[in-house]
């Protein structure tokens, strides 16, 4: 079901653990970001109000959920500009790494680790951001 998009800073607090108890949510969360590609190509569950560590993505035309994403490897920072569907206004200043390592569990519950780059890596370390209650 798509559902409403959450907008503020107050709103962002750090998620909690997801668990398959959660699944529901995934269904929610791509339905939503699917309903806004045309100007997202990202989503964490807190931006739909649920307060869980998962995220959903579009990498190179595929969709891809992870489950409490941890960054445990970054290199090659940079300084950029992003938007969010959560934030009034035009895009904000933000650190980023070109390269990351992450650990996460995939829609089985399975823990995978992956080392993603350039744009997909920016997205993750976004979506990530926002369930540690970061927004830029």
């Amino acid at each position: 079901m798509i559902k409403k998009i959450v907008r503020g800073q107050h709103i962002f607090k750090k998620a909690e653990k997801a668990s398959e108890a959660d699944r529901q949510v995934v269904t929610d969360l791509m339905d939503t970001l699917r309903a806004n590609l045309d100007h997202c190509v990202g989503m964490a569950a807190n931006m739909i109000g649920v307060k869980k560590r998962m995220i959903c993505f579009v990498s190179d035309g595929e969709y891809m959920i992870m489950f409490n994403p941890e960054i445990i490897k970054q290199s090659d920072p940079y300084d950029t500009e992003e938007g969010c569907l959560s934030l009034l206004g035009g895009p904000r200043k933000c650190k980023r790494y070109k390269k990351i390592k992450v650990k996460y569990q995939n829609e089985d519950m399975q823990v995978r680790i992956k080392t993603f780059s350039d744009f997909t890596a920016q997205i993750i370390q976004h979506e990530t951001d926002h369930c540690n209650g970061i927004l830029i």
